[in-house]
C-alpha cells in the first residue's frame, strides 16, 4: 500500500455498526426520542381504550374472555413499542446530562420501561371490569413494556429509534388496513365455498404482511438517513453508521412482533387458554390467528431488513482504496537527451538541400 508524504491513513473501525472517525468520537443520539416516546404512549393509550370499549359493550362473561382474548396482541404490541420509546428518550436525557455510560444507560431504560409498566397496569385495574381476565391483561402488558425498555438499552440508540419508528408505524398500518380487507377478499376470489374463503384469507394476510414489511423498512432507513444529516450538521466528524445498523434496525419491526407473540404464548397463556376453551371454534380461531402472528412476524422481519439493506445500498459509491490515486495521472513528457538540446547546423544555416543542383554556388 503506497503511502504519500504528508497525509495520515485513516483508522479503520472494528466496530460492526458505526464507522468512527475519531478515538474521541461519541455514540450517535437518537433524535426525535420525545417525539416518539408521546406517540408511543399516545398509541397504547389508544390500544387500551379500544380494548376496554369493546369489553365493557360486550356482555359479560363468555364474550368479554374472547374479546380480551383477541385484543391482547395489540394491547401487548403496543406497551412493546410505547416502553422502547420512553425508555430511548430516557436513555438520551441521562446520556446529554451524565455523559454516555453505558450502565447509567440502561438502567435509565429499564426504568422507564418500568413507569410505561405500571402506569398501563394501573389503568387497566382502574378503568377495565373486575374479572378473572383483568390481571392477566395487565400483568402482561407490563411485562411487555418492561421488556421493551430493555431493548432499547442498546449502545446504538440511531437503530433503536429507527426501529421504533418502523414499529410504530407498522402497528398503525396493520390497523388501517383493516379497511381495505373487504375489496382485497373480492379482488381474490372468495366466493361462497369454505376452500375459497380460505385461499382468499392467505393472500390477504400475505399481502397485508408484504407492505407491512416494505413500510417498515423504508421507515428504518428513513429514520437512519435523518439521524445521520442532523449528526454531520453538528459534528462533521461524527461516527457513521455502517451496514448492519440498518439491517438491524429494518428486521427490528419484525422482531419485536415475534418478541410480543413470545410474551403473549407465556404471560396470557392462561387468557388463551379460557378463550379456547369455550368451544371447538374458537379453540380453532385461536390457532388460526397465533400461526398468522407468527407468519407476519416473520415476513415483516425478512421484507424489513432486505427493504432496507437495499435502500442503504443504492446510497453507497464505488469503493476506493488506499491504492487508488486521488487524481488522473498527469501525462509525463517523453525523455530528452541532452544531446538534443544542441541546434544543429541545419537550424543555423537554413534547411540543407541534398540536390546539389539546386544549392548555392557561392557556398
Amino acid at each position: 500500500m503506497t503511502k504519500q508524504p504528508g497525509r495520515v491513513p485513516a483508522a479503520e473501525s472494528d466496530d460492526p455498526a458505526a464507522d468512527t472517525a475519531s478515538p474521541s468520537s461519541r455514540p450517535l443520539p437518537a433524535p426525535g426520542a420525545a417525539i416518539l416516546a408521546l406517540l408511543a404512549l399516545g398509541w397504547l393509550t389508544a390500544m387500551l381504550w379500544s380494548t376496554r370499549e369493546a369489553i365493557t359493550s360486550a356482555a359479560a362473561g363468555i364474550t368479554a374472555i374472547s374479546l380480551s382474548a383477541f385484543a391482547l396482541p395489540g394491547v401487548i404490541s403496543a406497551a412493546l413499542v410505547a416502553g422502547a420509546g420512553v425508555a430511548l428518550a430516557a436513555g438520551n436525557l441521562l446520556a446529554r446530562r451524565y455523559g454516555d455510560w453505558a450502565t447509567l444507560r440502561f438502567a435509565g431504560a429499564i426504568g422507564g420501561g418500568m413507569l410505561v409498566g405500571l402506569g398501563a397496569a394501573l389503568a387497566i385495574n382502574l378503568t377495565y371490569f373486575d374479572t378473572s381476565t383483568t390481571n392477566v391483561i395487565a400483568g402482561t402488558t407490563a411485562a411487555a413494556a418492561i421488556i421493551g425498555g430493555a431493548v432499547a438499552g442498546a449502545r446504538t440508540a440511531p437503530a433503536v429509534g429507527a426501529v421504533v419508528t418502523a414499529a410504530l408505524g407498522t402497528l398503525i398500518f396493520v390497523v388501517a388496513f383493516s379497511n381495505a380487507r373487504d375489496p382485497l377478499f373480492d379482488l381474490f376470489g372468495a366466493g361462497d365455498s369454505q376452500e375459497s374463503l380460505v385461499n382468499a384469507a392467505k393472500w390477504v394476510s400475505r399481502t397485508e404482511s408484504l407492505v407491512a414489511g416494505l413500510l417498515a423498512g423504508l421507515l428504518a432507513f428513513g429514520y437512519l438517513t435523518w439521524a445521520r444529516r442532523r449528526a454531520l450538521r453538528r459534528d462533521p466528524a461524527a461516527p457513521a453508521l455502517r451496514w448492519p445498523a440498518y439491517l438491524l434496525a429494518g428486521a427490528g419491526p419484525g422482531l419485536l412482533l415475534l418478541l410480543a407473540e413470545l410474551i403473549i404464548r407465556v404471560g396470557g397463556r392462561s387468557l388463551l387458554d379460557l378463550a379456547s376453551a369455550l368451544s371447538e371454534a374458537d379453540a380453532v380461531a385461536q390457532t388460526s390467528l397465533g400461526t398468522s402472528r407468527v407468519d407476519n412476524g416473520i415476513w415483516v422481519l425478512f421484507v424489513g431488513a432486505l427493504t432496507a439493506l437495499i435502500a442503504f445500498g443504492r446510497t453507497l459509491g464505488p469503493a476506493h482504496t488506499d491504492d487508488d490515486p486521488d487524481e488522473s495521472p498527469e501525462p509525463v513528457a517523453d525523455r530528452v537527451d541532452p544531446e538534443d538540446d544542441e541546434t544543429s547546423p541545419a537550424e543555423t544555416f537554413g534547411e540543407y538541400d541534398a540536390d546539389p543542383a539546386k544549392a548555392d554556388p557561392s557556398r
